[in-house]
């Protein structure tokens, strides 16, 4: 005869799907008295008498139950409708409830759209690179944060500029192919009016790049490549970093110029972006970059010569040096510093 502890477990593990074959295996019979135990009705034998069963509470009643069908007809109609709106509707309706049971029941009853599947797709080593710019406020102004990430590796490149001008891009992108030793076979940049001058495709049309920034990609033998308007996910190997600098590197420092924003980068990036454990990937971004530079296309052999780009250095621009406090290194500020701040010295 079957015990007790045998019978509970017989059936939890029928409940989970284990074959019989599993569960005798699991309780160290034979299967053919799983099968006796099964056909004699040992399982259920005397379960009300070993266990206290207790079921599932009987309804309480509340003022908003002759009001629920209103709500959910609402709710069909309009889905957006919030709770404070309902609630005042089925008050003028008789409703003498409170809004918290009305705030719960719209919580639970909204129609919800279906979620569009989110599908993660990994590049080949040196195959592409996202490009994104994203707007920061300073003292001195907005500054704008050019980043590019290698899309196998994750290898983070960073640095901030005065305004969007293509001069920029060409000089941050520059930059980033040598901080990566190589370039990938194609970057995949948002709407970015220094690349993208027009995109159709919605409209059965096509994109139509800058010429000036198709001859910087030939120099440096890449393709480019554009993301759809309001397709953010398109790209999300680059808007997920543009969050993390957000939160891991600018929130809470404090600048003195942009020459010590940009130092102060440089040194997150060597010291924490590019040497983390990478969520998704499990590994360091800086390990996967040494399998992915032999992948990666050879530098250009000289920078890109625009004829039609007045150089920056030759325009005329205000100073963005705004402080005469010295330049401190966040991670090895001294206590004292933050007593200077408290007391009006920024």
């Amino acid at each position: 005869m079957i015990g007790w502890e045998r019978r509970v477990l017989l059936r939890h593990y029928l409940d989970q799907g284990m074959t019989k074959a599993a569960v005798a295996a699991e309780l160290g019979v034979s299967r053919r008295t799983v099968h006796y135990w099964i056909a004699t009705g040992q399982l259920d034998r005397d379960m009300g008498e070993d266990t206290l069963r207790y079921g599932p509470r009987p309804p309480v009643a509340t003022k908003l139950d002759a009001y629920r069908a209103i709500v959910r007809s609402r709710l069909a109609e309009y889905p957006e409708l919030t709770a404070v709106r309902l609630f005042a509707e089925i008050r003028a309706a008789g409703y003498s409830g409170g809004y918290t049971q009305v705030k719960e029941y719209v919580r639970a009853v909204r129609p919800r759209p279906p979620s569009e599947p989110v599908v993660r797709f990994e590049t080949a080593p040196g195959h592409q690179g996202q490009v994104d710019f994203a707007d920061f406020r300073l003292p001195w102004g907005k500054r704008y944060a050019l980043l590019v990430v290698l899309g196998y590796s994750r290898q983070l490149w960073l640095r901030f500029f005065s305004r969007k001008t293509m001069a920029h891009v060409f000089e941050g992108l520059e930059a980033a192919f040598a901080s990566f030793g190589g370039v990938p076979s194609e970057l995949l940049f948002d709407q970015m009016r220094a690349v993208i001058t027009r995109d159709e495709r919605d409209a059965g049309g096509r994109v139509t790049e800058n010429a000036e920034f198709l001859r910087f990609a030939h120099h440096w033998d890449f393709r480019v490549r554009a993301c759809r308007p309001y397709r953010a996910k398109t790209k999300g190997k680059v808007e997920r970093p543009v969050s993390y600098v957000r939160s891991s590197f600018f929130y809470g420092r404090t600048f003195t110029s942009d020459s010590d924003l940009n130092a102060q980068a440089q040194h997150w990036l060597d010291t924490v972006a590019n040497v983390r454990i990478h969520g998704t990937l499990k590994q360091r971004p800086i390990d996967r970059l040494e399998q992915e530079q032999g992948e990666l296309k050879p530098l250009a052999l000289r920078p890109y010569r625009s004829y039609g780009l007045e150089p920056e250095a030759k325009k005329k621009r205000a100073p963005t040096q705004v402080t005469t406090v010295p330049h401190i290194d966040v991670e090895r500020r001294p206590l004292k510093t933050y007593a200077l701040v408290a007391g009006g010295v920024r």
